[in-house]
């Protein structure tokens, strides 16, 4: 029989939210640390699990998919619930993540609505990042699949010193941010739109470009509406 392990850390409560989540699927299980890398064929390692429920820092989001791959139930596995397991342990990923690395002055998401500028727009993604749990730009591109986002190209988005090079690229950005639903999009789209109008920054036809993909995303978002609205067969 093992040690016991420590309690979980709560200097940062969101922290120790996302252990107690993780302790509390490795204790359903009756599994040790040792076995869930054995699961997982030693990657992540043994220390690295017993660290990611611990609570004294936010593992990797690798790390938390690996952990939750490994200690699904037979009723989860039934019933093909690893989408809602991982689910609600991204929202106690991001929340950690955010407490451990926002500035003290964001206290909420970017509001697309106040966008004015080029340099509005280039400050509210690095917030949206920073909200979305500061995602490296590694993650961010597994996170999408493709080559939409570069990481070299995110990593300059990330630290101010470029916008994105079209709208394919900033949506890329902001799905890899946790902004996927069109609804959540469209607002961005348009931000982009009156920044790029205002501030002279884009040629004409480089501006027609996210008119033309503002112009797909709200046709995508009433059709959706359309069919929603649809009565099914009986």
């Amino acid at each position: 029989m093992g040690r016991p392990e420590k309690p979980v850390d709560r200097t940062v409560p969101a922290s120790g939210k996302l252990a107690d989540f993780l302790r509390d699927r490795k204790a359903t299980v009756d599994l040790t640390y040792e076995q869930m890398s054995d699961l997982a064929n030693g990657v992540p390692s043994a220390a690295t699990f017993k660290r990611a429920a611990s609570g004294a820092s936010v593992p990797s989001w690798d790390t938390v998919e690996a952990f939750i791959k490994v200690t699904l139930t037979e009723e989860e596995e039934f019933a093909d619930g690893f989408g809602t397991a991982l689910e609600r342990v991204q929202k106690l990923w991001i929340r950690a993540r955010r407490a451990t690395r926002a500035p003290f002055y964001l206290h909420k998401a970017p509001d697309p609505a106040l966008i004015s500028s080029p340099a509005d727009l280039c400050r509210a993604l690095r917030h949206q990042h920073v909200w979305a749990g500061c995602p490296t730009p590694g993650e961010m591109q597994r996170m999408i699949g493709g080559w939409d986002l570069p990481p070299s190209t995110t990593r300059r988005i990330i630290q101010g010193l470029t916008l994105p090079a079209d709208p394919r690229q900033a949506i890329a950005f902001l799905n890899a941010c946790y902004v996927t639903d069109p609804v959540d999009l469209e607002p961005w789209l348009t931000a982009a739109l009156r920044a790029f109008n205002q501030g002279g920054l884009l040629p004409r036809r480089e501006v027609h470009k996210w008119f033309e993909a503002h112009q797909l995303l709200t046709s995508q978002i009433r059709l959706t509406r359309k069919e929603m609205r649809i009565p099914q067969a009986a």
